[in-house]
């Protein structure tokens, strides 16, 4: 039934957006993928055959950005679905925060547009946790797809802020706009999990830092986890479910990890990667009087004190969805960074 069923999946040299291609090719469909520049098409399709991808040739490439309009509709041309990988991400700052949030929003319209006009069925856009719970306030009571960041929220990141205002720009556009499109989004909270290449996401960054002893002392930031193989795995199943049509999905294991517990596990489970770790608390206020003199800590600042404790309810439910254990994902993390020599 796929084998004719063309899928495009923006921003395909991402960490999701690579991972999204393996299980498309592994269940049969045709892919095509954009990437800002084809110098990047070897590395995936290398990452792609080391996963152990035989059938290779079903997948093609575009190079498309999300801040131009050059080749997207060419790029959505015969697919039924779309992918919405591709966002900026960073863990700095950046001086400006439009400088982050134009793409994001400008993007998410730009790919909307031109899966509309190409007659696509269905977009599944990845927004973020960001965009769900930095607003939520009655601890007693569990983050749900209902709940939306407000994007004037003081102290939200430049980067949640972009994904807060990408979304209500899509679901505005669809609302006004979107004709026979459907759209489905996944809010994954921190994304971890095996990487199928050395690019390593930002995510990785965060655990280098707390295994090879970079990071002195350790914040007690809270972090919900997902399974990047289980993000893909759901953005796929919301693909091509009738239940997933106008419908937001929390990405989560379920339950949350401190940082100070996440390095516990790590010491634990790998104790020759974690020799040099930290093993001291970094209080809050020690976080914060950090953030004035350095752009690292003022990027963590934002992540104390979040309440993260959403539900995963709604994807397992409608959609059938299994994620695995947080303690999984962060150790399959670990092991990549292990594997490339990060550590």
């Amino acid at each position: 039934m796929n084998a004719n069923t063309l899928v495009l999946v923006t921003g395909g040299n991402g960490f999701v957006g690579l991972e999204c291609i393996l299980q498309l090719l592994q269940q049969g469909y045709m892919v095509r993928t954009t990437l800002r520049s084809l110098s990047k098409k070897e590395k995936v399709v290398e990452a792609l055959r080391q996963a152990g991808v035989s059938h290779i040739e079903r997948l093609s490439f575009i190079a498309a950005d999300l801040t131009t309009d050059p080749n997207w509709a060419e790029a959505m041309q015969g697919c039924t679905y779309v992918l919405h990988v591709a966002s900026p991400i960073g863990l700095t700052l950046p001086d400006d925060e439009n400088d982050m949030i134009r793409p994001a929003v400008d993007g998410t319209l730009r790919v909307l547009k031109a899966a509309r006009d190409a007659g696509v069925k269905r977009v599944v856009m990845t927004s973020n946790f960001g965009a769900v719970g930095y607003s939520h306030k009655d601890t007693s009571v569990q983050i749900t797809e209902e709940s939306w960041t407000n994007p004037d929220e003081k102290g939200l990141s430049a980067y949640n802020k972009s994904k807060v205002l990408a979304e209500r720009a899509a679901w505005d556009f669809m609302k006004r706009e979107g004709g026979a499109l459907e759209l489905s989004v996944i809010n994954p909270m921190g994304i971890f999990g095996p990487s199928l290449n050395a690019d390593l996401s930002s995510g990785f960054g965060l655990l280098k830092q707390l295994m090879d002893g970079t990071m002195k002392a350790i914040p007690n930031i809270t972090l919900g986890i997902v399974d990047v193989r289980d993000v893909a795995d759901l953005h796929i199943k919301a693909m091509t479910s009738p239940l997933a049509k106008g419908q937001r999905y929390l990405a989560l294991a379920g339950g949350t990890l401190s940082l100070p517990e996440i390095a516990a596990l790590l010491r634990s489970k790998m104790p020759d990667a974690t020799r040099n770790a930290a093993t001291k608390a970094m209080p809050d206020w020690l976080v914060r009087l950090a953030a004035l003199f350095s752009k690292k800590a003022k990027a963590i600042v934002p992540l104390l004190g979040i309440y993260r404790n959403a539900s995963n309810e709604k994807a397992r439910t409608q959609l059938g969805w299994q994620p695995r254990t947080n303690e999984e994902a962060i150790l399959a993390s670990a092991e990549s960074l292990v594997k490339y020599n990060n550590v």
